[in-house]
């Protein structure tokens, strides 16, 4: 399991904490959008005169989102343009309410005091815990009346005889009414125990990491360094446990773990791998996309397939014994019609032309393989500048094999270029 670094993402939105009137809802949409916070205050009048609209948004905004850590407090007179503006929403939630649904005075009432009462509770109680900016008593003072606005607006919803729920069953309303007020009340409470759960689970998750990251360096890395202590007077060998430790490392932090046999990156990886442990130079595998495992795994072209990494392993083979480069370059790519596969190095190079006939391993372990696969080799080298072997097989079968025999890896005397 690794975590994935985010970088260059937009910082998430926060309420205000030191300079909230209410929530700090509206401070935070402000600070977060750049625009005074007047505007969005009006913004969030408006949209409470549109069937509560507002009133909605601000509430899930308040629980959703988490309190900053600022500590300037609201002006007196900002404070109280606020103050104003709450007093002209609620007005513009009552008049609306009242036309839109020809609720009695007395209904929009009550819901105002039950809509009131919960905001009292929650801002004292918030989501992330008891404000210390009061003493204790003032703070379970403004929620014990908090929680009497509630309950009051409840029971006057229920006691008055225009509301919807005067025709109910008496018992049904009881219930309905004791769910809805405990709901609002506790609301705090749920959330703020739903943000220590996800708390807990993101703490769990950065330990399991932790210790999974632990154990690989122990059974890699630190195993590794105490072979290289072990072989200090062997230079060539503690190159080849370096290489070797940094190339599984590598695979461990960016690659995936798919198999030879069903990824033909994987496959090219692994026969540079065993290249390089045999032979030495430093192989760099760079593959852009991949075959898929039916592909792969289709018995008219799995032979192709392997054509090709014998073919790739034998341009490795032939630049690690005799191009004298300390560095081989590998570049698979697959496109939507073909796969190419290039193995380059900067070494001494040859003259294609002086290459004697009995030497075969270029036309007969790298051409006549690609051939038989339905794909073509092709082999460039200058002395001095070392040599690039361009491999290309078709997605799609469009040959018929010439040669039945299976492609082998071929004897090492065989494998020569020269």
């Amino acid at each position: 399991m690794k975590s994935e670094i985010r970088t260059g993402a937009e910082p998430r939105l926060q309420r205000r904490s030191g300079g909230k009137v209410v929530a700090g809802v509206c401070g935070g949409v402000a600070d977060h959008l750049g625009v005074d916070v007047f505007r969005v205050r009006v913004v969030f009048v408006v949209l409470a005169a549109l069937a509560g609209a507002g009133v909605l948004a601000y509430a899930l905004l308040w629980f959703f989102c988490p309190s900053g850590d600022d500590t300037t407090h609201v002006e007196p007179r900002e404070r109280r343009q606020a103050y104003g503006l709450i007093v002209i929403g609620v007005i513009a939630l009552a008049a609306n309410g009242m036309v839109a649904t020809s609720a009695p005075a007395q209904s929009m009432l009550a819901i105002l005091f039950v809509l009131g009462g919960a905001a009292l509770v929650w801002r004292e109680a918030d989501v992330t815990g008891i404000s210390s900016s009061h003493s204790r008593l003032i703070t379970w003072t403004r929620l014990v009346f908090g929680a009497l606005f509630v309950v009051g607006g409840l029971v006057l919803m229920v006691v008055s005889p225009d509301t919807p729920l005067a025709g109910m069953n008496p018992i049904l309303v009881a219930v309905l009414v004791t769910v809805v007020g405990s709901v609002l009340l506790t609301v705090p409470v749920w959330m703020k125990m739903l943000r220590a759960l996800n708390e807990e689970r993101a703490a769990r998750i950065r330990t399991d990491e932790r210790e999974e990251i632990a154990s690989h360096l122990h059974d890699s890395v630190l195993q590794t360094l105490a072979l290289i202590q072990k072989q200090a007077d062997r230079p060539d060998t503690v190159a080849k446990l370096a290489r070797r430790q940094e190339r599984e490392l590598r695979q461990w932090l960016f690659g995936d773990n798919a198999r030879p046999n069903e990824s033909l990156a994987a496959a090219i990886s692994v026969v540079a791998a065993e290249v390089e442990d045999t032979y030495g130079p430093e192989i760099e595998t760079v593959t852009v996309g991949d075959v898929t495992v039916d592909e792969l795994r289709d018995p008219a072209r799995a032979r192709d397939w392997g054509a090709l990494v014998a073919a790739a392993r034998e341009a490795l083979v032939n630049a690690a014994k005799h191009s004298g480069a300390d560095t081989i370059d590998v570049y698979c790519e697959v496109a939507d019609g073909e796969v190419e596969v290039f193995v380059r190095d900067r070494g001494v190079g040859f003259d294609l032309d002086a290459v004697d006939p009995d030497r075969q391993g270029i036309s007969r372990s790298i051409r006549a393989r690609m051939e038989r696969a339905g794909g073509t080799a092709r082999v460039t080298s200058t002395p001095g500048r070392g040599t690039n072997v361009a491999l290309t097989l078709p997605r799609t079968a469009e040959h018929t094999a010439a040669d039945p025999a299976v492609d082998k890896p071929r004897p090492e005397n065989d494998q020569e270029i020269a």
